[in-house]
């Protein structure tokens, strides 16, 4: 039913467009593992299909066809045991055709997993759509799939029979913090917002990581059972997300494995260098792949061109389990619990507080006023040279390297410099931090020669503690702005 769906309003506004159009549909949802795709497609049309079917991981081609067979035999009363996904497509379409005026909604769920090795799956399904299907008026084929390089391969961006016959695609992103937000309390949760915070910062927004979520736990005490206990359902999350996700998952892999500990990212060259993969076609592709599951952003740094693109981490639970989970050996009672009072965990509160704000830019935009102007988020950071740093007449500023972890370049002529700061309280500037900042802005108007007004601003989850440093930052967005309704 759609009241039990969170958020997801555009993709609901998009499915139900396109069920009510008056053509043929064949609509591809595609997505990260467990991030709620069948969720909504059976929610918002459950007791509306035709006909739905589920793929099997990792059977034959025998057990898929008997498995299709029970359903059209369930479903639509005919009793066959299908031979051939021909066969299979033919006796579905016959069974639509006797069907009374009106739409057809067909659901294949886990498309991927239908095409075994040497099944002529595709050209059977091409057939179907490209034959019969696409000529009418009332087929809506709804295919969704987790196995990301298939679905873009062979349906999305298929050169087969397939190729321009998908009408529309839904790419479905984990949630952001107001859907995490309204979940939690749809499910009897009482969690504040600085917690929440702490669940993104380690989950991400996937849906079904929060499901297993118990409210009468704490989000440390969740986090402990689900990843740092003996059987807990995310301890073994990791790896088999990458290989439900892409095929040969070991160079994907190979790519977050490099770009674990490089903050701001790396460029494709510094990638290739680290992996040893070809630069190719191939490498773009598993770059594009990694971008669309929201594992990675790519953005060009201020100033640079496209050339200088820089690919960065930014999946929440893959930085959580790359921080805390890999190669930790056995499990201790209370983990999570005892970590929280190390310096390690402070350090990736910091890190982790940072991505959790990449993933709400356009909520920080919303929440700075800016909305109604081009926005670009970047980064921007400064090494000087040997041949600088010798040179005495050189500015003394310049023979300091800096960075700025986030730059919204504007398009009124305006600069937001952001500082993203966790703290369990308000933050408070020090007479030393205002003048790193200080120095922060000298460097950036020297090097880049801007013209644009600079404008400072602190995003914290408290806000900043008032003092007369504080008074000099123009604009500040605290954690309750990052709970802001904002489409992208």
């Amino acid at each position: 039913m759609k009241e039990n769906i969170i958020g997801r309003e555009l993709e609901i506004e998009k499915l139900e467009n396109y069920i009510s159009s008056r053509k043929s549909e064949f609509i591809a949802i595609y997505g990260r593992r467990r991030v709620g795709k069948t969720f909504l497609v059976k929610e918002l049309f459950e007791n509306q299909f035709a006909f739905r079917v589920t793929g099997k991981d990792n059977v034959t081609t025998k057990e898929q066809l008997a498995s299709f067979s029970f359903a059209l035999n369930d479903q639509l009363g005919i009793d066959t045991d299908a031979t051939n996904w021909s066969e299979a497509f033919r006796l579905l379409q016959k069974a639509l055709e006797k069907m009374p005026n009106g739409t057809k909604i067909i659901f294949f769920d886990e498309l991927p997993w239908f095409d075994t090795y040497a099944s002529n799956f595709i050209s059977a399904l091409e057939h179907f759509w490209n034959d019969w299907a696409s000529y009418r008026s009332d087929i809506k084929l709804i295919a969704c799939g987790s196995a990301t390089t298939w679905m873009l391969n062979h349906v999305i961006n298929s050169r087969g029979g397939l190729h321009n016959r998908i009408t529309h695609n839904i790419l479905l992103s984990p949630f952001k913090l107001h859907e995490v937000e309204e979940y939690f309390k749809s499910q009897g949760f009482y969690y504040e917002r600085p917690e929440i915070i702490e669940c993104y910062m380690a989950m991400g927004g996937v849906a079904y990581y929060l499901s297993l979520f118990e409210n009468n736990k704490s989000v440390a005490q969740n986090i402990q059972q689900l990843c740092f206990t003996r059987g807990g359902e995310l301890s073994e999350e990791f790896d088999r997300l990458f290989n439900s996700l892409f095929k040969k998952a070991n160079n994907h892999l190979a790519i977050v494995t490099a770009l674990k500990n490089k903050g701001k990212g790396m460029t494709r060259l510094d990638l290739l260098d680290a992996t040893g993969l070809a630069n190719n076609g191939r490498f773009s592709l598993i770059l594009k792949e990694l971008e669309q599951c929201d594992f990675i952003r790519s953005y060009t740094p201020f100033g640079k061109s496209k050339k200088d693109m820089m690919y960065q981490l930014i999946d929440p639970f893959c930085l959580f389990y790359f921080k805390f989970m890999h190669n930790k050996g056995s499990f201790l009672d209370n983990y999570w619990v005892k970590m929280q009072t190390t310096a390690e965990y402070e350090s990736w509160c910091g890190h982790a507080f940072e991505i959790v704000c990449l993933h709400h830019i356009n909520e920080i935009v919303k929440a700075l006023g800016i909305d109604g102007s081009i926005n670009t988020p970047c980064s921007w950071s400064y090494r000087p040279t040997a041949k600088v740093m010798a040179d005495e007449e050189t500015d003394e500023d310049l023979k300091h390297g800096t960075q700025i972890d986030l730059l919204i370049d504007r398009s009124d002529r305006s600069i937001s410099v952001c500082e993203m700061k966790y703290c369990n309280g308000e933050y408070e500037i020090s007479k030393a931090y205002d003048t790193h900042l200080a120095h922060r802005l000298n460097v950036f108007k020297k090097v880049t020669k801007t013209t644009k007004t600079l404008i400072p601003t602190f995003i914290t989850p408290y806000g900043l503690y008032n003092n007369m440093y504080a008074r000099k930052i123009n604009r500040q967005v605290i954690g309750n702005d990052l709970f802001l309704v904002s489409h992208s």
